[in-house]
């Protein structure tokens, strides 16, 4: 059998902090397979290579024997995380909830094992629709106002003098008393969730059960080296995206970026990352070069090995071969994160808004080669990609802001 040490030695680059470790490794040592909590609020789902990580550390675990226990929270998510939010969140229907489950089951079998033995769906619909009142009343005496309140966004929120509707001051308790309802052994979260789940732990102990461990992962910048990846950000790669559009994605990385998404993104040895990584420093042609590694890797991982080549020689005729014209008008901008209809409009000034929008729809707008499809969404531009509109205009992106 596999030592616990060396059963967490591949994941710990990733880790940023484990809450119970000693517990963790007792577990393993037993034998006994771990119910690890995977839970998820049923909003629209759109995942990306930063939810990916925890993901393919808890399939890691699962090629030991340890199952994943997929929830849905389809009762949370009529109250909304408030995590990160500085407004309370609408509520959604029980349509859109069950619409956006079944594609959240569908995107994490990109990464996870789902048969039966290693992957559980659960709703915690479950426990909290036969909740009497009396019992919900229980676990809301089990905290106090003053420990709800000592989460940083709600302090925030009182400081700006926004509201807290009285049901998001609810959500950590229910998301904390999932942990107990599912018996969970481990839960692999971002390090934003941490409150959430130490309250599971609370849970778990005034309710006479072992506590879960928690492992906290890092949390890697975007791919404009800003925040970490997101849909309204457009600074992400998104695990629905085809390969082509994940490379082309990829080589726009700020070349800082490349030894940390490899380390975060593939299954890369240490001493494949740290000749990734001298290839950067010496900048130019190696640097591209390592550029060029790193997304054939990420593609690989979720594709195969002939897409990932497929998509590296696509990539390398469109801008080494030059099949673009060799010379284009120069289209100059202040930063390269811009709405993509912005970029419409300065690029056509002669067009309508509404005339641009529909050139969208038509797919007539390319960006280093790949379709634009959110007028309204932010893209990330690197100097030097180009723009096409229509079967014959392109234009070549420069921009104004400090390059690395």
């Amino acid at each position: 059998m596999t030592s616990p040490l060396e059963i967490l030695r591949p994941l710990r680059r990733n880790i940023d902090s484990i809450i119970g470790e000693d517990e963790l490794l007792a577990q393993l040592s037993s034998g006994k397979s771990l119910r690890i909590k995977y839970g998820v609020d049923c909003t629209a789902p759109d995942l990306h290579l930063g939810h990916a990580v925890n993901l393919w550390m808890m399939r890691h675990l699962q090629e030991h024997g340890h199952r994943v226990v997929f929830l849905l929270g389809d009762t949370t998510t009529q109250i909304g995380d408030p995590t990160g939010k500085s407004e309370t969140r609408p509520v959604l229907s029980r349509d859109e909830i069950d619409r956006n489950a079944l594609a959240f089951i569908e995107q994490v079998g990109l990464v996870l094992r789902t048969e039966p033995a290693l992957f559980e769906v659960r709703r915690n619909s479950e426990w909290f629709d036969a909740m009497p009142v009396t019992e919900l009343l229980s676990l809301f005496s089990m905290t106090t106002h003053a420990r709800l309140m000592s989460r940083d966004m709600f302090r925030e929120r009182m400081a700006a003098g926004r509201e807290i509707a009285l049901h998001e001051l609810t959500y950590p308790v229910l998301q904390g008393y999932d942990s107990f309802a599912m018996a969970s052994d481990l839960t692999i979260v971002g390090s934003d969730q941490l409150f959430n789940e130490m309250m599971g732990r609370h849970y778990q102990q005034r309710l006479g059960a072992v506590p879960q461990t928690l492992i906290t992962t890092r949390i890697t910048p975007g791919l404009d080296g800003g925040p970490k990846q997101s849909k309204s950000l457009g600074n992400y790669v998104a695990l629905l995206d085809d390969p082509a559009e994940k490379f082309g994605k990829l080589m726009s990385l700020p070349d800082t970026l490349v030894e940390e998404w490899a380390a975060a993104y593939t299954d890369m040895t240490e001493e494949q990352i740290e000749r990734l990584s001298a290839a950067v420093a010496m900048r130019g042609a190696n640097a591209r070069d390592a550029k060029l590694q790193l997304a054939e890797q990420i593609v690989c991982r979720y594709h195969g090995r002939e897409e990932a080549i497929r998509s590296r020689e696509a990539f390398l005729s469109t801008f080494s071969d030059r099949n673009e014209p060799d010379q284009m008008p120069v289209l100059t901008l202040p930063t390269r994160s811009v709405r993509l209809l912005d970029l419409l409009c300065l690029a056509r000034p002669d067009l309508s808004k509404n005339s641009l929008r529909r050139l969208v729809l038509q797919r007539a707008v390319r960006v280093n080669g790949n379709v634009m499809l959110e007028e309204g969404g932010k893209i990330v531009l690197e100097p030097g990609s180009v723009l096409k509109i229509g079967p014959r205009t392109w234009w070549r992106i420069s921009t104004r802001a400090n390059e690395n």
